[in-house]
């Protein structure tokens, strides 16, 4: 039986991107803020995975970032809706989350940070955005419904559990579940072992050195996206790089999953998902028939990279 967050009716909540894209672009820019103080704090990790985020039972964290003798974390809470400052040298910091500029938060975050004796340095200026207003002049995003935060946390929370389950499936090196807050998706990747070709980047404000290394080898990833004003509906996506001539042409469940020529990618609906007597089967054959397309078609070594379950 599923398991409700308070403040939300269902596992599997309607996500209208209409409806909250104020508030999804300002908790977007607010996660990027978090999400870059974790990549100054964190020593390096193979693509990029020092700087992602993580879907907690109170909503995203950071987890335990160093400094100096101690560790400090962040995380939103968005079940009492603050950001939270916890640290081995000081009393926590709270920030009540409500209606208020990226410039606002961006100024309040880092004064309770140097109140803890926490120095930290970052690029403040978005990344994987067109339009990438530095985080202390943007006073356009300023929208919080908690409502809608919520929907979203309880929907993140669901996708969490089914990604995980995906996960455990394979022994080859395989990605944490986390969020991405450059493009603001959750994903999880799994890798062939092998080299990849040189990618050729295409993100806006990455540097391409960035997309380089995070593609250097082989990968099959799934991951959810709540959405943008291009693309205004809720998907999950499945690609592989390098793409195999075939990989498009692969037999995939369900049958509302889709292929885009466009973009290169498989996709599924979340409304497909939510809507769906099983959303979690429908949701993990999206995950496992799409990995199995990406495996056959580029000839990975399944035998000794999956888990065989009799």
């Amino acid at each position: 039986m599923s398991t409700i967050i308070k403040g939300c009716s269902h596992a599997w909540p309607k996500l209208d991107y209409e409806d909250w894209k104020d508030t999804l672009n300002t908790i977007h820019l607010w996660t990027q803020i978090v999400g870059k103080i974790r990549l100054q704090a964190m020593p390096w990790q193979n693509h990029s995975w020092h700087t992602t985020l993580y879907i907690t039972a109170r909503g995203f964290s950071t987890g335990s970032m160093p400094y100096k003798d101690g560790i400090f974390e962040i995380e939103f809470d968005f079940e009492n809706h603050e950001l939270i400052i916890f640290s081995t040298f000081n009393s926590n910091a709270i920030i009540k989350l409500h209606p208020m500029t990226v410039a606002d938060f961006y100024k309040k975050l880092f004064r309770e940070l140097q109140k803890l004796g926490i120095e930290i340095d970052i690029h403040a200026t978005p990344n994987e955005i067109e339009e990438a207003i530095p985080f202390e002049e943007n006073e356009i995003n300023k929208s919080y419904d908690k409502k809608a935060i919520v929907d979203f946390w309880q929907a993140a929370v669901s996708i969490h559990n089914v990604f995980l389950k995906f996960r455990s499936d394979f022994v080859g090196k395989c990605s944490p579940v986390h969020f991405f807050w450059g493009a603001f998706d959750i994903a999880v990747t799994r890798f062939s072992g092998r080299k990849a070709p040189l990618h050729q980047g295409g993100m806006p404000n990455m540097p391409l050195e960035v997309m380089q290394e995070a593609y250097s080898q082989e990968v099959s990833s799934v991951g959810f996206w709540p959405g943008s004003e291009a693309s205004p509906i809720p998907v999950f996506y499945s690609y592989c790089y390098p793409t195999p001539a075939d990989f498009s042409k692969q037999k995939i469940r369900p049958t509302e999953a889709f292929w885009s020529q466009e973009m290169g990618e498989y996709f599924l609906k979340y409304d497909d998902v939510r809507k769906a007597t099983d959303p979690e089967d429908m949701l993990l054959s999206f995950l496992r028939t799409t990995y199995e397309a990406a495996a056959n078609t580029g000839r990975w070594d399944r035998e000794n990279l999956e888990i065989k379950n009799d």
